[in-house]
């Protein structure tokens, strides 16, 4: 005769220490759990709203500029130092770690119009209103050393920005024309220009490593290819574009953060119209930097905020602004994916978290796992309206909402006024234009 007993492992179930959890077997048959789902939303709820809770991004203020902050340098081995330059010339080095300024000097006469690491972090350039291009050690000088640079090179016009080959001693500066530059010579390799207006930033691109991108004050965002020593493409938009971003996981992609308050995502494949037009903001966007995955960007507004947009949504995901901050110049989004750094013209660098509600230090296995539950539970539930209204709502200064107000108003009115024009109008006499072509006004190849 067969009898069947009941076999259970102690291991499973008898606790090592009195610290332990007891373990209790679970049947996972849906069947015996008919609440699971009203339960698991239950717990999501909940996570979104203390994700809200928990959503201070303040990390901390760098003090000690006596001029607005202009623009602003990573250094490409070391998560702790960042580089930044102020409207009085003065250049300061900082460790983030200890939130201090480790290093100052006073670079240029007048503005600090660009500044950019070498490509092995021993050195770094930096432009200026007077004129020249001056090539710093990263390191300071020993005792008794005058802080001199290690070379000068003294152009005939003002230089707007700079930026440095990923991998060749090579960088480029902007003007009234993009200059090709070796390290180790006073004279630029190579010129190329396009028109003759003044380009306000240029930028390699991190991948195709022989490309550049720059923006130019006749409202064109032109491309350059440094092997042939020619332009590529023009792309002429509405207004002006104050600086472009490449992508840094994809080849094609680059961002350039306009005057009329958007931002557009190109493919430099196809400049006839951009991939995706993000448009939160309510003032200029005067700069734009990529996070190290490629997934998510961050701009810095005249509107006294910043904002972070995933490169496939046309709405920020998160807006930071802080009483005393003012128009934001420049904006860096650190190597590690964690922080974002802006510097705005009173003075202050800001270190924000990418993601508001993280918690920093080490964390538990059990905070962990606890955490990646939440996430996964609110991933699954994200578009239930209750959920979807608490994780979107952010509160706004006062100015920013009247002006979004406004904006969303007007643009209503110029929808309706076109509908109203097709609908008493001879049927294909007006045609439908997509929002982003709008933009665009010619390509030129």
């Amino acid at each position: 005769m067969k009898v069947k007993v009941l076999s259970r492992n102690p291991d499973d179930y008898v606790r090592e220490t009195k610290q332990d959890l007891q373990r209790v077997p679970r049947n996972y048959d849906p069947a015996l759990h008919p609440f699971e789902l009203p339960r698991e939303y239950t717990r999501a709820l909940n996570a979104t709203k203390l994700e809200r809770i928990f959503a201070k991004p303040f990390v901390a203020s760098l003090d000690g500029h006596r001029d607005g902050v202009n623009c602003m340098a990573k250094h490409p081995g070391s998560l702790s130092t960042v580089l930044s330059g102020a409207c009085d010339g003065e250049v300061r080095i900082w460790n983030l770690m200890k939130h201090t300024c480790v290093r100052t000097l006073q670079a240029h006469e007048g503005f600090v119009r660009g500044m950019c690491t070498r490509f092995c972090g021993t050195s770094f350039f930096t432009v200026g209103d007077d004129k020249t291009v001056k090539h710093w050690k990263m390191e300071g000088p020993v005792c008794g050393e005058a802080e001199e640079p290690i070379n000068t090179i003294l152009g005939k016009t003002v230089y707007t920005g700079i930026d440095h080959h990923w991998k060749d001693p090579v960088f480029a500066t902007c003007g009234p024309q993009v200059d090709i530059w070796d390290e180790q010579r006073t004279s630029p390799l190579c010129s190329l220009t396009w028109g003759v207006d003044s380009i306000s930033s240029v930028k390699f691109n991190p991948v195709e490593m022989h490309i550049l991108g720059s923006c130019a004050s006749d409202r064109s965002i032109v491309l350059y290819d440094m092997r042939q020593s020619t332009a590529l493409k023009k792309v002429i938009l509405d207004m002006r574009s104050n600086t472009l971003c490449w992508n840094p996981m994809e080849a094609f992609i680059f961002t350039a953060a306009n005057e009329d308050y958007n931002l557009y995502t190109f493919d430099m494949r196809f400049l006839d119209k951009p991939l995706m037009v993000h448009m939160d903001h309510v003032s200029a966007v005067l700069d734009v930097d990529y996070s190290p995955t490629g997934k998510e960007f961050v701009s810095a507004s005249f509107d006294k905020s910043i904002r972070i947009f995933p490169v496939d949504k046309s709405h920020s995901r998160e807006v930071y602004h802080t009483k005393r901050m003012q128009h934001v110049i420049t904006v860096k989004w650190t190597s590690d994916n964690k922080y974002i750094l802006c510097g705005s013209d009173e003075m202050n660098i800001r270190v924000w978290k990418a993601n508001a509600s993280e918690k920093l230090g080490v964390l538990a296995p059990r905070e962990k796992a606890a955490l990646n539950y939440s996430q996964k539970l609110k991933e699954k539930f994200q578009h239930h309206p209750q959920i979807r209204r608490i994780s979107r709502h952010r509160h706004l200064p006062k100015m920013i909402h009247s002006q979004a107000k406004e904006l969303r108003i007007m643009r209503e009115a110029r929808r309706r006024k076109e509908l109203n024009r097709r609908k008493h109008s001879k049927p294909g006499s007006i045609p439908i234009v997509s929002e982003k072509k709008k933009h665009v006004v010619a390509i030129v190849e």
